[in-house]
């Protein structure tokens, strides 16, 4: 029986896969140190694209120290730490408290405050991990 496509890609998909994960992770690295650039989210997009294309490099993320424990929280609970979740807050206050201080359009304030109030929303109603 041949192999399903979508989750056991062949060739220039399971290369594509493997690059995508591997931009993710690198945004998710650099999150870490930008604190405005989300981390986690990447880091669940490098899992997925990984687990497509890599299961080697999906068993290295899971496994790592410091960036797997978000993953296996999220796969395993569909749980958000309550630092995790802190941060995130922070990070938002902020995003907002730079747009007004440099005089951003009301448009794009409003359509910003929306989208943040939205992924507040999500994040603070997912279990604590």
């Amino acid at each position: 029986m041949p192999k399903d496509p979508v989750l056991h890609p062949t060739g220039v998909r399971r290369w594509a896969w493997r690059i995508g994960g591997l931009l993710s992770l690198a945004l998710g690295i650099v999150g870490i140190f930008l604190p405005l650039l989300p981390t986690t989210p990447f880091l669940l997009l490098a899992a997925y694209c990984f687990g497509r294309g890599s299961e080697r490099l999906l068993r290295w993320l899971l496994e790592h120290p410091r960036l797997g424990p978000p993953i296996r929280d999220w796969r395993e609970h569909r749980a958000i730490s309550r630092k995790a979740k802190a941060l995130a807050g922070v990070a938002m206050v902020l995003v907002v408290a730079v747009s007004v201080i440099m005089d951003v359009p009301r448009g794009i304030l409003i359509a910003q405050i929306i989208v943040l109030a939205l992924a507040s929303t999500f994040i603070y109603t997912r279990p604590s991990s």
